[in-house]
Order: structure tokens, then C-alpha cells, then sequence
């Protein structure tokens, strides 16, 4: 009865691992797809706020490719990807804070109707990330971490929108800036959460195995 029992756990837990991997596939070619709609969208528009929400995508899609590959893992691969995650955050606000620079160097008013119109596509993209990942956020800390990268997207997405119709209101680039600007405080505000999780978890695994 017991060997039913642990048959039973296991097949639950392979079940369990194959939905996240098939989850973590959808989210990754969403990310990527959108990482390339933004950057063309960025340079075109000459937004600092749309090249802000491309990086994070980058960073996103490779958060889900390492998601990806840890599924089934033990708790210390996970919380040491979860670690690499928070600085992958880390470099997408360093990335946003040298492209504010440039940018207060070299004014420029971005072009709003097409700047609005990727920012619609990528909110729209990152809420259906968002909904695919939400049923699976407390399963362990590597889908944890992803939903926390996807609920940025979300709040990115947002901004960027934001910023578009600020810019048609105002006719000026100062709305792509605060907003880029935002980006960048958000940006670290995920990556010390993430960071900070992931290394109470390696410690608290290592403590365990000690």
C-alpha cells in the first residue's frame, strides 16, 4: 500500500514538472517575440521607456529558459538560479540607467503612434504571461521567481503605455524619460526581493545539508 502511496506522489510530482515546463515554453516564445517587436519599435520611435521594456523581456526570456532548465532540480540548483535571475534584473536596471543617460544627452521626442501601439501589444503579452504563470507562483522558488518577473512585465507594460499617451498629450520626450526612469526603480526594487529570497533559500538548503 505504501509503494502505492510513493507511486502515486511520483507520478503527482511528474505531472506537476511537465505543466511547468509546458508553461515556462509558452512564456519564453512570448518574450522573445516581444523582445523583437520592441526593440524595432524602440528605434524607430526613439523611446527610452519601449527599449527599457525590450530589455526586460531579454532578461525575462532568458529568467524562463533557466526556469526551464531547473524544473525537476533540488532546491540549491534552483535557489542558485533564482540568485542569477535577480541579477539579471540587476543588469536590465543598469542598461536602463545608461539609456536614461543618453537620452537627457541627446533630447529627442519619441514618436508616439507607434510607440503606443507596441506598448498596447507588449501589455497585452505580458498579461497573458502573467495569467499562464499565476496558477504556479507558490509551487516552488523557481516559479516563484518567474512570477515575479512576469508581474513586472505587467507594471512595464503599463508605464510604457502611460508614457505613450503622455507624450501625444504633452508633445514632449520628458514622459518617455520619468517613465524609463520608473522602469529603473522598479527593476531594482525586483531584483533585491528576488535576490534576497533566493539566498534565504540557498542558506536555509545549505543548512539542511550541513
Amino acid at each position: 500500500m505504501g509503494e502505492c502511496c510513493g507511486c502515486g506522489r511520483t507520478m503527482d510530482l511528474a505531472a506537476m514538472q511537465a505543466r511547468h515546463r509546458r508553461v515556462l515554453r509558452i512564456v519564453l516564445l512570448v518574450n522573445l517575440a516581444t523582445f523583437a517587436m520592441m526593440v524595432l519599435a524602440a528605434w524607430y520611435s526613439h523611446s527610452s521607456s519601449l527599449l527599457s521594456g525590450a530589455l526586460d523581456n531579454l532578461g525575462d526570456a532568458a529568467t524562463y529558459a533557466l526556469s526551464l532548465a531547473v524544473v525537476g532540480a533540488g532546491i540549491v540548483a534552483k535557489a542558485r538560479v533564482a540568485l542569477f535571475k535577480g541579477l539579471l534584473i540587476l543588469a536590465a536596471a543598469v542598461a536602463v540607467a545608461v539609456q536614461i543617460g543618453w537620452r537627457l544627452l541627446h533630447p529627442e521626442v519619441p514618436l508616439f503612434a507607434s510607440m503606443g501601439l507596441a506598448a498596447l501589444l507588449n501589455l497585452a503579452a505580458n498579461a497573458l504571461c502573467l495569467w499562464l504563470l499565476t496558477p504556479y507562483r507558490n509551487d516552488d522558488v523557481n516559479l516563484a521567481s518567474a512570477w515575479e518577473c512576469s508581474r513586472n512585465d505587467l507594471y512595464e507594460g503599463s508605464a510604457v503605455l502611460l508614457a505613450a499617451g503622455l507624450v501625444a498629450l504633452f508633445g514632449a520626450g520628458w514622459p518617455d524619460l520619468l517613465v524609463a526612469a520608473a522602469l529603473l526603480m522598479l527593476f531594482l526594487r525586483s531584483a533585491m526581493r528576488v535576490l534576497g529570497t533566493a539566498w534565504s533559500e540557498l542558506r536555509a538548503a545549505r543548512q539542511v545539508h550541513a
